[in-house]
């Protein structure tokens, strides 16, 4: 792994990005939109994450977070462990999933291609975390991730996708609580 992918300051304020394999868009379905939600909260309330600003996208996740416990690469890798086995799982088991047997056999092809995978490859290895240093790092990352979805031509305004903290940066209560900055 290179270097600029480490948690060197296990203290620090992290900006992290991480996609689904193959850049698959598989958060296009309530329930797996709830199940990264609901992690993430869980995560908040029993890991000692904490959580400043996120998104949810498609194929990807932004997140600017810190941990309580100076162990933000333990916390983020139980995070996308678990998600990645009930993401699979929720799939595997949903009637209603027209690409099932397509998204199972991409994850599958994935966890073939890597030694450490026993079972199907959901998220890709890396997380990019960048340690964010000043007040103005901080708040481009806020801005990148609040934008992204307008970015990409969901919405017109960041505090219209659901799936963001951007409607809490705006003043009115998102799905998920989050720790000020």
């Amino acid at each position: 792994m290179s270097r600029k992918y480490k948690f060197y300051n296990k203290e620090g304020l992290y900006f992290v990005s991480f996609a689904t394999v193959y850049w698959i868009d598989v958060f296009v379905r309530l329930q797996y939109f709830n199940i990264l939600i609901e992690s993430l909260d869980y995560c908040r309330k029993n890991k000692g994450m904490e959580v400043y600003c996120w998104c949810i996208m498609p194929s990807h996740v932004h997140l600017i977070f810190r941990a309580k416990n100076n162990n933000p690469g333990d916390v983020l890798r139980d995070f996308k462990v678990h998600t990645s086995k009930k993401l699979q799982k929720e799939i595997s088991e949903n009637i209603q999933e027209s690409r099932k047997e397509w998204l199972l056999w991409m994850f599958k092809r994935a966890g073939d291609k890597t030694s450490n995978v026993t079972n199907g490859q959901f998220w890709q290895q890396h997380n990019k975390p960048i340690e964010l240093w000043s007040n103005e790092v901080i708040d481009q990352k806020v801005d990148y991730i609040h934008n992204n979805p307008v970015e990409a031509g969901f919405v017109t305004e960041d505090y219209h996708w659901k799936y963001s903290s951007a409607i809490d940066f705006s003043g009115e209560k998102g799905l998920l609580e989050i720790d000020m900055i």
